[in-house]
């Protein structure tokens, strides 16, 4: 098993991959998805721990997100460009903190975005979204233990949170149902994960940390 720290635009098959590289067998795979413009733990099971994969992924998490209030994105963060723009000057802290506690802690029901690697019929939602195609997604009970408000700059109308959820949870729709329950609009513009079940962030190596341990610097390019 290898604690990895994704870098930002790497999607979480390439680290799969580079890992399958370094070590030389097939049977590698990662315990929960990251977004390619999401940092943070991925937690990487190689041979037989493989089987454990599922038992890792439905651990809780916790996460570091940016929202940005006043529009949202079809993708739910910065990966597309706006479509739906809102006033936010009227948002405050409190109204955040508010809203956090009473509408998005405990058991809430979120709908996947469409860009999400979720199959309907057969079809990756991700794949139809880039054609312009949306269809109707289930919503889906997920557990939020903990969302925490810790900085808001009502300039930019950026609120920075601390998110403690278990699993399947969408950090994405989050943000975004949050901006419509503050009579705005909002996406997501950066999220790190940085607890998976017991294992830690500042415990991963970096890519790079990672190629150094198997002296293959000079034979791979993280570029």
């Amino acid at each position: 098993m290898f604690l990895l720290d994704k870098p930002a635009a790497w999607s979480s098959f390439r680290v799969v991959g580079l890992v399958r590289r370094l070590i030389g067998i097939k049977k590698v795979g990662h315990a929960g998805t990251l977004d390619p413009m999401a940092t943070g733990l991925l937690v990487i099971c190689t041979g037989r721990a493989t089987k454990s994969v599922s038992v890792v992924q439905d651990g809780e998490k916790c996460y570091e997100a940016l929202v940005q209030f006043g529009a949202s994105t079809p993708s739910y963060d910065a990966e597309t460009p706006p479509d739906i723009t809102a006033p936010a000057a009227h948002i405050t802290p409190e109204m955040i903190r508010d809203c956090l506690q009473t509408k998005f802690t405990g058991l809430i029901w979120q709908q996947p975005p469409m860009y999400s690697a979720i199959k309907v019929k057969g079809q990756r939602l991700y794949k139809l979204a880039r054609k312009g195609v949306e269809v109707a997604r289930k919503d889906r009970e997920v557990m939020i233990h903990e969302v925490r408000l810790e900085d808001y700059d009502a300039e930019t109308a950026q609120a920075r949170l601390q998110i403690h959820c278990g699993k399947g949870t969408y950090i994405r729709s989050l943000a975004h149902d949050l901006g419509i329950a503050l009579g705005s609009r909002a996406h997501l513009t950066a999220l790190r994960r940085t607890r998976t079940g017991p294992y830690m962030v500042h415990n991963a190596l970096t890519a790079s940390e990672l190629v150094s341990r198997f002296n293959a610097d000079d034979l791979i390019n993280l570029s």
